[in-house]
């Protein structure tokens, strides 16, 4: 049976009601899980931080362990020529053995240098790693925080919220597609949800602007859905929204 206006009128104000309980239970939680995911991803991103930290800082150390296995490595050569300097036959072979002396000497005192840059190299690191740590059990803390209070006002309102978001379901199976899809722009183009308003004062009482006599007398007549001129939101007279209340 084809609905008539006011009937389509009474139930989109009725879904807008539902809607509007359902904003407002949202905004309790107000910024909280945009807050919980921020910090998440912040704690995440410094978790990546300090594991390339530790990657950083672990081969850092091994290229120390390296450079000095090197140098006992050329010590034990130098000793060895030291040796077989105190049986050379001739001066080739004297001064064959002088040349391979100075080169381990070189080699020891290249990796002297590189242990000494890797040690400033660690220091650094290791002050910004250990920053990175302060950082993260900061963050972390800061997360537990939020998840706490939003787990409190989620679980404060959550049986709420189910309830009405199936009534609300239920309320649109009431209206027609084509009302539906409008009544669903115009709520996600409204800063406040709103897409169903009544007349305040002979105003919008969705942008406040002053609504003709003749379009009231209209609007309360119920023969025609009528929109606001100029914010475009659907228009009720007052008496509709208390019939509406009395009837729950």
């Amino acid at each position: 049976m084809e609905q008539t206006v006011e009937q389509k009128l009474k139930a989109l104000y009725e879904l807008q009601t539902l809607h509007t309980k359902i904003d407002k239970i949202r905004q309790i939680r107000g910024e909280l899980p945009m807050e919980v995911a921020d910090l998440e991803d912040e704690v995440a991103g410094l978790e990546t931080r300090i594991q390339k930290f530790k990657g950083e800082l672990d081969d850092t150390e091994d290229a120390i362990v390296t450079r000095k296995n090197m140098i006992k490595e050329a010590q034990n050569l130098i000793k060895k020529y030291e040796t077989q300097l105190k049986d050379v036959k001739n001066n080739r072979e004297y001064d064959a053995l002088t040349k391979e002396v100075e080169i381990q000497s070189l080699e020891i005192q290249v990796c002297e240098k590189k242990i000494r840059e890797h040690g400033f190299e660690i220091a650094q690191k290791t002050e910004v790693y250990e920053k990175a740590l302060a950082d993260l059990e900061s963050r972390r803390k800061d997360l537990d925080v939020k998840k706490g209070e939003l787990e409190t006002i989620t679980a404060e309102t959550e049986k709420e919220e189910q309830a009405l978001t199936k009534k609300s379901e239920k309320a649109e199976t009431q209206i027609e597609d084509r009302l539906l899809i409008a009544y669903k722009r115009l709520r996600s183009n409204a800063n406040n949800g709103l897409a169903v308003v009544t007349i305040d004062r002979d105003s919008c009482s969705g942008c406040f602007n002053q609504i003709p006599p003749q379009r009231q007398l209209d609007i309360r007549q119920r023969k025609k859905i009528i929109v606001c001129e100029h914010c475009g939101r659907i228009l009720v007279d007052e008496a509709l929204t208390h019939e509406l209340a009395e009837q729950q």
